[in-house]
């Protein structure tokens, strides 16, 4: 299902998760590369109206953010920081074709090896299981390879989608964050999810989407 490199130095990076088979198509997760720039760049453009609402508010526009010569500094910037072991940086691909994001930052080791997971997923792939299928593999991987303890994801209580991915996942909530992130041009509140790898225990949760009827080994 995966492979790892740079031997203890960065755990889990680079790798190859997947494939997992679920409604939409085979889904399987790699790391970004340069030549992701169209494809990336047409998804997002596209999907304006799906995604603007729940991503942060930034000084540039949507197309200017989000158009082809966006791509390359944040691949690099991406790249950097897997290269640094502060994050685990992946494309989701259904069926070999680009259709989102799913990275997990702000990985801090030592005693709390704990990290934050954030998703997209393209408007034509959602309600096709991509992005349950997309969360299981990283999670698995995290609390296997990646060697991190605890995971942690934030979502507006509006974002229906998001909230039944991450309930369907296993994430149990925590509390609710107060003006949390600037959002769509205000502050806005954010509820906090989190996992710990005690809770996937003993079978990891692709196993455990496997076995409920949700997805099927490739």
């Amino acid at each position: 299902m995966s492979f790892a490199g740079d031997g203890g130095r960065h755990p889990g990076w680079p790798a190859r998760l997947g494939p997992l088979r679920v409604d939409a198509g085979l889904v399987a997760l790699r790391p970004p590369k340069l030549l992701d720039a169209s494809a990336w760049s047409r998804a997002r453009l596209r999907d304006r109206a799906y995604l603007e609402d729940w991503e942060p508010t930034a000084a540039e526009g949507w197309h200017e953010r989000n158009a082809p010569l966006a791509w390359p500094p944040q691949w690099s910037s991406l790249k950097s920081l897997a290269r640094r072991g502060q994050a685990l940086p992946f494309v989701i691909t259904v069926d070999g074709e680009l259709a989102g994001q799913i990275t997990v930052g702000n990985i801090v080791r030592g005693s709390l090896r704990s990290a934050w997971v954030g998703y997209w997923v393209a408007a034509d792939r959602a309600r096709g299981g991509v992005a349950t299928a997309a969360l299981a593999l990283v999670v698995d991987h995290c609390f296997g390879d990646g060697g991190l303890h605890r995971l942690e994801a934030t979502v507006r209580p509006e974002n229906r989608a998001s909230l039944r991915v991450l309930t369907k996942a296993g994430f149990r909530e925590e509390g609710l964050f107060l003006r949390y992130l600037d959002v769509a041009g205000d502050w806005r509140d954010h509820l906090c999810f989190a996992m710990t790898a005690e809770e996937t225990s003993p079978e990891g949760l692709v196993r455990r989407l496997v076995a409920q009827g949700y997805a099927r080994t490739a």
